[in-house]
């Protein structure tokens, strides 16, 4: 287009074109002082053990897997009955102006369900994703909070989302290890949905697209999930695969380059399949206890599944009655957090169950409304463990960065 043409437009036709061009500058420079930084984790699926992890708590910019939340908010909008997979959805002039990856959606067209989420499981298209969040909330901005919100009541306490589809945002963050969390969560709360992470090719108005990731064809058992990238990050992949009759979820975040990621996920993969075979072999999984003095080593950091927590939510909530057998010599707790929600409060207790299953799991947990403050604010204690047992807890927790403090915990809480 000649400067002279350019200049004719008018202030419709221009906006969505220096949109664009914002948008796509700043996913070539990324975010400002941004430094790319390699992390990574590979978590068992079935016992949440972590088989192999390098700074999986490292903040970091997720790019296109934050597309896997838009994914997650739409498979609950579709089982909930808010969409269906046949349902057309409008294109907005928003949406049409994302840049690329993308569909080349036009603004007034529309686009199936079904269709706008194989694009971005194959595409990872950013016209798509906008279309999806505008379907679920009146704006992007709004349906990001959402995001947000269940991020953290998976668990993924250090992740906050700006957008849907990853473009850079210098306050959207997260870490190989929410992600991980992220994975684990659509596979367990979707398996009706999670096959279409499979999909290798996809066909959109007489164009195929085949799917960026590229392990679906080049590592053995790889059925999901996905690629990401922005300058800031790097080249990111969230991968499961299954081996030996086993599942891992494995996180790659900052390779120089496409290829090099896909070699470093085929390695710590093989790591991680490598040391499940050698520890079920040697009896010693996660269910097991760990040996004694050494708390928390090898214990599952992702947010696990089927945790039973107890919750007590009232002024001067009564602790639980501890069994019989530790009713005498277990009358301390933890306080992992103090919380604005109680659905945030049981989030953070089930990441320190998680995090420190040795003396946390099956122990009764107590969310307690604190009286008296000028908002509500929800603390989140574990209970029934001795002195040692708390401040060995607390050690554990510590060390990953997790707030802990040890409690005396009475008759009235």
């Amino acid at each position: 287009m000649t400067l002279e043409r350019f200049a004719r437009l008018g202030p419709q036709m221009l906006a969505p074109l220096l949109l664009a061009a914002a948008l796509v500058l700043v996913g070539l420079s990324g975010p400002a002082h941004a430094k790319r930084q390699y992390t990574g984790i590979v978590v068992d699926a079935a016992t949440g053990q972590v088989l192999y992890d390098y700074r999986p708590d490292t903040l970091i910019y997720p790019a296109s897997l934050t597309k896997l939340m838009t994914l997650y908010l739409t498979f609950e909008a579709l089982r909930d009955g808010r969409l269906g997979m046949e349902q057309r959805l409008p294109v907005s002039q928003r949406a049409a102006g994302m840049p690329a990856s993308k569909l080349g959606l036009k603004r007034g067209g529309s686009i199936k369900v079904r269709d706008a989420i194989l694009s971005l499981i194959v595409k990872s298209a950013n016209d798509a994703a906008v279309v999806l969040a505008e379907s679920m909330a009146k704006t992007e901005i709004l349906f990001a909070r959402e995001m947000t919100e269940k991020a953290q009541e998976l668990g993924m306490i250090r992740t906050s989302f700006r957008n849907a589809n990853g473009l850079p945002n210098r306050h959207q963050k997260s870490t190989a290890r929410d992600i991980s969390t992220l994975a684990l969560a659509l596979i367990r709360d979707f398996p009706e949905y999670y096959d279409l992470f499979a999909t290798r090719k996809f066909t959109w108005e007489g164009r195929t697209y085949t799917s960026t990731n590229k392990l679906l064809n080049g590592y053995p058992g790889v059925d999901g999930l996905k690629t990401g990238y922005i300058n800031a990050s790097g080249f990111n992949l969230a991968a499961s695969s299954v081996r030996y009759g086993r599942r891992l979820v494995a996180v790659v975040i900052g390779g120089k380059t496409g290829a090099r990621r896909n070699r470093q996920m085929k390695k710590i993969l093989g790591i991680g399949f490598q040391r499940a075979l050698e520890r079920e072999k040697a009896r010693q999984l996660v269910a097991m206890p760990l040996p004694p003095g050494r708390p928390g080593t090898g214990a599952p950091s992702s947010a696990l599944a089927g945790i039973d927590l107890s919750v007590v939510s009232s002024a001067h909530a009564a602790v639980p009655p501890p069994p019989a057998r530790r009713a005498d010599n277990a009358p301390y707790g933890v306080q992992v957090g103090a919380f604005s929600s109680q659905k945030r409060a049981t989030a953070g207790a089930r990441l320190a169950v998680s995090a420190a299953p040795t003396y946390l799991q099956n122990r009764p947990v107590a969310i307690e409304s604190i009286p008296d403050t000028a908002r509500s604010i929800y603390r989140a204690r574990i209970l029934e463990l001795t002195r040692d047992e708390a401040q060995e807890t607390c050690q554990t927790l510590k060390s990953q960065r997790l707030d802990c403090l040890v409690v005396k915990v009475s008759a009235g809480g």
